[in-house]
């Protein structure tokens, strides 16, 4: 492994990389310009036919960086023929969640669109059979994530013996969710001889492991600190106890007037909750996780990215693969309990340079996870005082009724006088109750045998 990290070299337009017309043309149509730091360094290599291991910062392009170089040395085997036989999969792109997965594909599709290349992509929580479909009319590219792929894979829909080259996407995301057992069923599905790339915002010692496993003297590129936040996102955190959240977030997103805002919670019924309960104060939001289907979170993300939506509540599921432009701020309602998922949370604002800020509230029980945060980006990150109105503020603690002498009683609820009234049994049950019969002895000594022979209870 090349241990070596490349120094930054400026390339001033992307028509310096040698792009095939068609690719160029398409990125020339998709308003690029100068190419990222991750972009400039990577391509090249990539072209070359090297392996690749490219670490960058969220939001800097990563995903330009290795499809288009993909689609440039696919070009020389691309063709018009229908015939899906024409079309084999030679690229492979994997990655850890259905979000990421469809952001790449529509890059790939934007990227390749004036090229014949076939691309497709496929994901669970969603009905198979249109992956099928689009799997069996062929593609040269496909972006996958791993659990899905092996079901393809074991239902015989698809073929990854011509793959030339595979990348991971966000690899150490992958080694997080506990993907490495799929990760290595399918590199055993793929041709020795490929071309392999691996792309993440950080690497840690496990991503370097699994590096060596399927890497060949690969080029590293790390365009940025580990765990480093970006310079354009400020960063502030407001101390909040867990009963203020909510109405602080009301708070924020009225008074400063903002839209598109996204708040991360760190778990799947609090994120629905919280989505609900802003739906009630007035805000406009849904929420996304992991228990809801594809369809749904697709249906709240296209909702959010239209400017439908002041807030999408989520899960760490949307902390990889979002990739909204313009979102203004990040909110930390919890703050996570690794302290890399915060440089990923707040990767979603401040995208593509643009500037951005990252609030995150803390109650006196989690100050530690926002410690362990400043220890790992190596960055104090400032308090600040936030003043809600005072009919904001929900009551915390018990319901006290009149102070007396210093001291809080408990409301008394209303009492009702039947509860307190001696039984008295109704007119009809004392009528039923005398005309019933007498039982005979005769029958009280067959239901004593018949208790003796486990046939019954005695009472």
């Amino acid at each position: 492994m090349t241990d070596s990290t490349i120094s930054n070299t400026a390339i001033p337009t992307f028509s310096d990389f040698g792009l095939h017309p068609s690719v160029l043309e398409a990125v020339v149509a998709a308003g690029y310009v100068t190419p990222t730091p991750i972009q400039a360094m990577a391509i090249p290599k990539v072209m070359d036919g090297r392996d690749v291991m490219g670490a960058a910062r969220t939001g800097t392009g990563k995903t330009a960086a290795f499809s288009l170089p993909i689609l440039h040395r696919l070009m020389p085997l691309a063709t018009h023929s229908a015939s899906p036989a024409r079309h084999p999969v030679r690229a492979l792109i994997l990655t850890p969640t259905r979000e990421l997965a469809d952001q790449n594909y529509q890059n790939v599709v934007s990227y390749g669109r004036t090229t014949p290349l076939r691309s497709a992509v496929v994901y669970g929580g969603v009905d198979i059979r249109p992956q099928c479909d689009a799997l069996r009319r062929g593609c040269e590219i496909l972006i996958a994530t791993p659990g899905r792929l092996l079901d393809h894979v074991e239902q015989k829909n698809v073929n990854l013996g011509h793959v030339e080259i595979l990348v991971l996407d966000e690899a150490d995301r992958m080694l997080d969710m506990g993907f490495l057992p799929d990760l290595e069923r399918i590199l055993h599905l793929l041709p020795a001889k490929r071309q392999s790339l691996l792309f993440s915002a950080t690497f840690s010692n496990e991503i370097r492991k699994l590096a060596r496993g399927f890497l060949r003297d690969p080029v590293e590129i790390d365009v940025a600190p580990r765990n480093a936040t970006a310079e354009n996102v400020s960063q502030i955190a407001y101390p909040v106890p867990s009963a203020d959240k909510r109405a602080a977030v009301v708070h924020l997103v009225k008074s400063r007037g903002l839209s598109q805002v996204i708040v991360f919670s760190n778990t799947k019924v609090g994120t629905s909750r919280l989505a609900h309960q802003l739906e009630r104060d007035g805000v406009k939001a849904e929420s996304i996780h992991g228990d809801k289907s594809q369809l749904d979170r697709m249906k709240a993300l296209d909702a959010f990215k239209a400017g439908q939506l002041d807030v999408l509540v989520a899960t760490d599921v949307a902390a990889r693969g979002l990739d909204v432009a313009g979102v203004p701020c990040v909110i930390n309602y919890d703050l996570p309990y690794n302290a890399e998922d915060y440089v990923h949370r707040i990767g979603r604002t401040g995208r593509a340079g643009a500037s951005g800020e990252a609030i995150a509230f803390f109650a006196p029980d989690e100050e530690r996870y926002l410690l362990d945060i400043e220890k790992l980006i190596k960055l104090k990150i400032p308090r600040g005082h936030l003043d809600l109105p005072a009919e904001a503020r929900r009551p915390r603690g018990p319901r006290l009724g009149t102070v007396h002498g210093g001291s809080a009683v408990r409301a008394k609820r209303p009492q009702d006088d039947f509860f307190h009234k001696p039984y008295v049994p109704a007119p009809a049950s004392s009528a039923v109750a005398r005309q019933a019969p007498v039982p005979s002895a005769h029958s009280a000594q067959r239901r004593a045998v018949g208790v003796l022979l486990g046939g019954g209870t005695s009472h």
